[in-house]
């Protein structure tokens, strides 16, 4: 199989996991290459929920090997609990994950600054989960971040912590929250970074050698492309790069070592957090919210739903140079006797047909839409195209039509077998 790059084609949370896991099948090494644990990618084998946060999904198959590159920024403890609780379920992690010796760190004082930042912003808050990430590569582009390559030396890191947990509870005091007792931050963190130290690598020759070797690479992306900090509707966004460009930057694998791009997306939208969402339905989302989906990974919070949105999806394929569509969630649909599909936005007298750059443009957008047949059937137990009903077949192929791409792969549940390659 060749090196692949996929990647979320609207807000996150498009069922990457679940595609990742099936696709895992075909490579040699699962790449996760930016993000932190405020992604999470839910997979179900069997009657067996996995929940991952940093590690990449390809470590739920057995002969896979996985590398956490250094475009991620990591939370040690989190990741030791994340490898427990894998462990506790029988997944082998030992000798088949890596770190990049250079991945920033995740610490107790970012976590408390984006709970702060938050709370300070009011009613123009981000949403974020608070995990912090967005304080993490702060540090990274302030190159004042901490590495994993620090945390395995235990006098430079202490030093370098020190002084980082003085400057940052002057700023947390002067906000009303309390300081960060160096001790207990600095005790929990080389406890952390004993247990993961012998998964610690230099990943980037670990990728290149493999690629020298004739072994396949997947990356798997976390988020999605309108969450991107350069692409996304900003300031509404997460603080990495999680369109296509991210996973040579995110793991050092460079672009003409790339061979694909697939594009996941929902058979309708969806969005955590703050920031515009043009197609957003209150309808649909009791709909799904009654079905018991679209609540989030890691934080549990309802999604905001909508219908399907080409405008955006079709922006999507071009910033990422998606070659193939995986759609999922198509099942969710299956009881409606009329979708609707956005096929472009209207602000006053102006139509875009694009995403508009200013997310305060697009939050006054309103949509413009095509409607479609349901298909009034269930579709859980199809296994080929053919089996799909007819309509559910016509929407499919007119969503890849209206994004730019040609539909590879379709999700009609959660399981490995409800997956249907075109």
């Amino acid at each position: 199989m060749a090196n692949t790059i996929l990647v979320g084609a609207q807000w996150g949370d498009e069922g990457k996991g679940k595609i990742i896991d099936v696709l895992t099948e075909e490579v040699d090494i699962v790449v996760r290459t930016q993000g932190g644990n405020n992604a999470g990618h839910t997979v179900f084998l069997g009657d067996t929920k996995y929940v991952l946060h940093l590690v990449p999904s390809g470590i739920l198959r057995p002969r896979k090997r996985c590398v956490i590159g250094n475009g991620v920024v990591v939370d040690p403890v989190g990741l030791v609990e994340e490898i427990d609780v894998l462990e506790g379920q029988r997944v082998r992690v030992k000798g088949r994950l890596f770190i990049s010796e250079t991945a920033h760190l995740v610490l107790p004082y970012h976590r408390e600054l984006d709970a702060r930042r938050e709370i300070r912003k009011g009613r123009q808050k981000i949403g974020t989960t608070k995990r912090g990430i967005g304080p993490a590569y702060g540090d990274k582009a302030a190159r004042t971040g901490l590495r994993v390559i620090d945390l395995m030396h235990a006098e430079r890191f202490a030093g370098q912590l020190r002084e980082r947990v003085r400057e940052n509870n002057a700023v947390l005091r002067a906000w009303g929250a309390k300081g960060l007792s160096f001790e207990r931050v600095h005790a929990a963190y080389r406890a952390a970074g004993d247990r993961l130290r012998p998964l610690v690598a230099n990943t980037m020759i670990l990728l290149n050698d493999a690629i020298a070797r004739g072994q396949s690479l997947l990356f798997e992306g976390a988020q999605g492309t309108f969450l991107d900090v350069d692409h996304g509707t900003y300031p509404y966004v997460t603080s990495s790069n999680t369109t296509a460009g991210g996973a040579c930057t995110g793991s050092g694998v460079p672009p003409h070592r790339m061979d694909r791009v697939v594009g996941v997306m929902k058979a309708y939208t969806t969005r955590v957090g703050e920031g515009p969402l043009p197609t957003e339905n209150p309808e649909i989302a009791d709909l799904l919210h009654a079905m018991g989906r679209e609540f989030g990974a890691t934080t549990g919070r309802p999604r905001r739903c909508g219908w399907f949105d080409a405008v955006a999806t079709r922006h999507a394929c071009r910033v990422n140079g998606i070659d193939e569509l995986a759609v999922t969630n198509v099942d969710g649909l299956d009881t409606l006797e009329t979708i609707r599909v956005c096929i472009a936005y209207r602000a006053g007298r102006t139509r875009y047909d694009h995403v508009p750059s200013d997310a305060e443009v697009l939050a006054a957008c309103e949509p413009v839409y095509a409607e479609f047949p349901g298909w009034r059937t269930p579709t859980q137990g199809a296994r080929r195209w053919r089996e799909l009903p007819v309509r559910a077949r016509e929407y499919l192929q007119a969503l890849a039509e209206l994004s730019g791409a040609p539909l590879g792969i379709v999700s009609v549940g959660p399981a490995r077998a409800q997956t249907i390659f075109r």
